[in-house]
Formats: structure tokens, C-alpha cells, sequence
């Protein structure tokens, strides 16, 4: 896999990636492995980046499906990769394709990754903090269940992002937030009001039915290895796939 940083795992055939920074061929201040298109980089990069890192995981970069992310909840069912210029305006994918790879962007947001190897579905989430106040979560799972998955059999890895302790937000955001996702109630390591998305997401899966389910450890704004938009504002994406054997 590309990067040091990066992160793989495998449950019974189904797959789970989340990329690092390090590996590809964009300058600063996207350095180096920019997987996202529309941060202003060279979209000659950004094509190269994702050939590099689509085919370290042994993958066809022809198979992988992207989405134009909009922090809502609407989630996409994809059979095959999508015609040229009819990329979604989605926060979620789902597929009952094996061997299709589906791939979400970040930059502090969370990257959740969802698959059930039994039925054979696989969904990519972006959970930002107004994705978790919508509900985007919660219609993934919704989508997965339509297409023969079960709650209690499907498998979540959620990637590198924003920690609660560094994500600050104004008292009246967080209590917004909170009214929704009591989880997602956090204060930052210097004693302000913060969100903290990955627990808010995790909450939400809980309640759900998902037991299994595994949270990066790293803070992409603590973290010099990991794309942050908070912390640098232009700057690159990260990308999460997943995908069923």
C-alpha cells in the first residue's frame, strides 16, 4: 500500500482502505498523494495518484467509483463505473457488484466504510458534521439492508479524521449537533465547545444494530502524515475503498 501511514485490513473477503498523504506525485501544497479532484490541484496528478493507489491495493483504477461528496444524505447505488460526467452529487454509494471498489474523500470528515460478505454489499459513507446532523449514516445502512444485508453481519472500519478534541466549533453549533447526536458532544484539549464526529457516527451505528466496528486512531489534524483541511485549509484528499472479493 502506498504510504507508511496508511491502513488495510480484510474481513472474510471484504476489503478496507484508508490512504496516507506520502506516495504520489502532486507538489505543495497538495503533496503528494491528492486523491481528490476539485481542491484546485493538477488534475493530471490527481489521475496519476489514484492510478498509483488503486493499483497498490491490486485494483483496476477503471473499477473504482468516486462520488461529487455535498454533505448530505443521499446515498447512490452503483452497478458498474459511472459514464464520463455522470458522477453523482452523493454522500454515500452502495453495491452488490463484488469486485466493484467504492471510494469516499476526506480531509478531517469520516470516512466510513460498511460491508456485509454474506450478502454480498458493500457502502461508502462521508460523514462530516452536517452528513452526521442528516442522517447520511443511518441511509447507508438503510441501503445496504434494501439490497439483502443484515445490521447485525455488516462490518465497519471508519478512517482517519478530526478528533473531538481538536475539532472546535461555536457553543450554539455544538449544541445543535448534540440535539441530534448527544454522542458527538465534545471539548477541545484547550477547554473549548467541539463536535467529535467519529464517536457522533459510531453512536449512530450502535443504535443501529452494527456491532462490528473499528475507529482509526489518528487525528488528521494532529497528524503531519494526513491530509487536514482544518488545520491547512488548501490542501489534498485522503481516500477510503472498499470492496468485496
Amino acid at each position: 500500500m502506498i504510504g507508511q501511514r496508511s491502513e488495510t485490513s480484510t474481513v472474510n473477503g471484504a476489503h478496507f482502505a484508508f490512504t496516507d498523504r506520502w506516495g504520489g506525485v502532486s507538489a505543495v501544497p497538495y503533496e503528494e498523494l491528492n486523491l481528490g479532484g476539485a481542491v484546485g490541484d493538477d488534475p493530471e496528478a490527481v489521475r496519476t495518484n489514484r492510478e498509483l493507489a488503486a493499483k497498490s491495493l491490486g485494483l483496476d483504477p477503471a473499477r473504482v467509483v468516486w462520488m461529487n461528496q455535498v454533505h448530505g444524505n443521499d446515498v447512490a447505488r452503483v452497478d458498474g463505473p459511472w459514464e464520463p460526467g455522470c458522477v453523482p452529487e452523493v454522500d454515500g454509494l452502495v453495491t452488490a457488484t463484488r469486485g466493484l471498489v467504492l471510494a469516499v474523500l476526506t480531509a478531517d470528515c469520516v470516512p466510513v466504510l460498511l460491508a456485509d460478505p454474506v450478502a454480498g454489499v458493500v457502502a461508502a459513507a462521508h460523514a462530516g458534521r452536517p452528513g452526521l446532523v442528516k442522517g447520511i449514516v443511518p441511509a447507508a445502512v438503510d441501503a445496504m439492508t434494501s439490497l439483502g444485508a443484515e445490521p447485525s453481519r455488516i462490518v465497519v472500519r471508519t478512517g482517519p479524521a478530526v478528533c473531538g478534541r481538536c475539532y472546535e466549533v461555536p457553543e450554539q453549533m455544538r449544541a445543535d449537533v448534540a440535539a441530534v447526536e448527544p454522542a458527538a458532544h465534545a471539548r477541545t484539549s484547550w477547554g473549548t465547545p467541539a463536535v467529535d464526529v467519529s464517536a457522533g457516527v459510531h453512536a449512530q451505528l450502535e443504535r443501529l444494530g452494527v456491532r462490528d466496528r473499528e475507529q482509526s486512531p489518528v487525528c488528521t489534524r494532529e497528524s503531519a502524515d494526513h491530509f487536514s483541511y482544518r488545520r491547512d485549509r488548501t490542501t489534498g484528499r485522503l481516500a477510503g475503498y472498499v470492496w468485496l472479493d
